[in-house]
């Protein structure tokens, strides 16, 4: 519960908060894909891969750089939160932050997926989203956010006392790890704030509390990528299922989540403006 101080409310109060907001990144700013081409490339897809992610559980997948990928709902209503690394360079990683200022709160087709800070470039792009319909609602929910960071066992301890041991960060962790033959000590650092893929999330109008509800994804339903860099992803079928009570937990109906691997014509992309790391140089260097 939020403790309100004792103040004294301002003469001008009103005034102050009568000022107009200004976008930070208007829309405009960016370069933005040719998402036309990416739809021609689209029409030429070759599936070389699956993995398969069960239930409250995790799996790594890889992802050549100019290569599409899919998250698919192949069972039931189910969420999954997704980690991005430079398959080349762990250091390099998603970063949600930047990605929810530059674009929004919730992504969709034609959005990007930034890294972090040096290299702040696009390492994903979205290119079809069979939820793209579902807009926000009524509760200001929407579906994809990188608003929230991930279910993880410390805060669940906080706010419960108790240990639970397949949150979304400990099955990325222990994905990552076996992927990468480390220690679970050695691999937790680089499991970061995700993309909460297929998860209908918003904040409350009143209290302005993160909240989530009933994943409206269904068997079919899928989300999908081009991979700007090469990619190591990292996807957990987080144990909430669709979230509509629980975030984790052992008793909510959970379903496996699929990672479909595709080569386009590599013809067609043959002039694609591969992005390389922000050429940013700090005078200190």
């Amino acid at each position: 519960m939020t403790i309100k101080p004792e103040i004294t409310v301002p003469a001008d109060a009103a005034e102050r908060r009568a000022v107009k907001p200004v976008v930070v990144y208007p829309n405009g700013t960016l370069p933005t894909p040719d998402m036309a081409l990416l739809k021609q490339a689209r029409t030429s897809l070759e599936k070389i891969d699956e993995v398969i992610v069960p239930p409250r559980d995790g799996r790594t997948f890889n992802v050549p750089k100019g290569h599409f990928f899919r998250i698919v709902s192949v069972e039931g209503s189910q969420v999954g939160d997704l980690n991005l690394w430079n398959a080349n360079d762990l250091s390099e990683r998603f970063f949600s932050g930047k990605t929810r200022a530059l674009h929004a709160t919730h992504v969709t087709v034609g959005d990007r997926l930034w890294s972090t800070l040096p290299s702040l470039r696009p390492m994903a792009t979205i290119t079809h989203d069979t939820l793209a319909w579902y807009g926000f609602d009524d509760d200001g929910g929407s579906v994809h956010d990188v608003i929230g960071t991930r279910c993880d066992p410390y805060t669940n301890r906080l706010l419960s006392g108790g240990d639970y041991h397949n949150c979304c960060h400990s099955n990325l962790t222990r994905a990552l790890a076996g992927a990468r033959g480390m220690g679970f000590s050695e691999a937790e650092p680089h499991v970061h704030d995700v993309l909460n893929v297929f998860m209908c999330t918003g904040f409350t109008r009143d209290t302005h509390q993160y909240f989530m509800k009933a994943s409206p994804v269904r068997p079919g339903d899928f989300i999908e990528f081009f991979a700007e860099i090469d990619l190591l992803g990292g996807l957990s079928a987080c144990p909430g299922g669709d979230c509509s009570s629980e975030h984790s937990s052992d008793t909510a109906a959970c379903y496996p989540l699929k990672v479909e691997i595709f080569r386009p014509d590599v013809e067609l992309l043959k002039n694609w403006p591969f992005p390389e790391r922000n050429g940013y140089v700090s005078p200190e260097q």
